[in-house]
């Protein structure tokens, strides 16, 4: 009888999320916000390219400057689901986006609570800006925890 070995393929469970918001000095429109706006699109096709992107929210229009956070128009979100915390983390400190992260004081007021979070997602989730709220209202008042932290406090995926 012939001996069968089983091969076990590694699926990944869990992907990462990311929420980050901000609120503008003034409207998208506003020539005070020219420079932020004219990097969106460099910046989003950085994003998909590079390793580790899965999924990011955005319009028919290409982003989600579309989308409301809340009552404010001024307040923009960014949401996407990236294969691990390593990833995001070459995508935010190690690309062009960084120099944009460097400059966000020229376009975004600064903030009094943490406006971004991270957390894990089943894979094939796509995370929508209810669950982000939570997300980010859990970080808020809790700080790091599994339900959400940040990379200088990361938790480790899920079994």
């Amino acid at each position: 009888m012939p001996s069968y070995r089983r091969y076990h393929i590694a699926v990944q469970t869990c992907q990462l999320a990311q929420l980050n918001i901000g609120r503008l000095i003034a409207p998208l429109d506003d020539r005070r916000i020219a420079g932020f706006v004219a990097q969106l699109d460099t910046i989003n096709r950085l994003a998909e390219a590079s390793p580790g992107f899965v999924w990011r929210l955005k319009s028919e229009d290409g982003n989600a400057t579309d989308f409301r956070w809340n009552d404010d128009p001024q307040v923009i979100v960014n949401l996407s689901v990236w294969e691990s915390v390593e990833a995001l983390h070459r995508f935010v400190y190690q690309t062009q986006h960084l120099q944009v992260l460097r400059d966000r004081a020229l376009w975004f007021e600064k903030p009094s609570l943490p406006q971004a979070c991270l957390w894990w997602v089943p894979s094939e989730h796509k995370p929508g800006l209810v669950e982000a709220r939570a997300k980010l209202e859990h970080f808020q008042m809790h700080g790091s925890a599994p339900e959400a932290f940040w990379f200088s406090k990361p938790y480790p995926t899920p079994n």
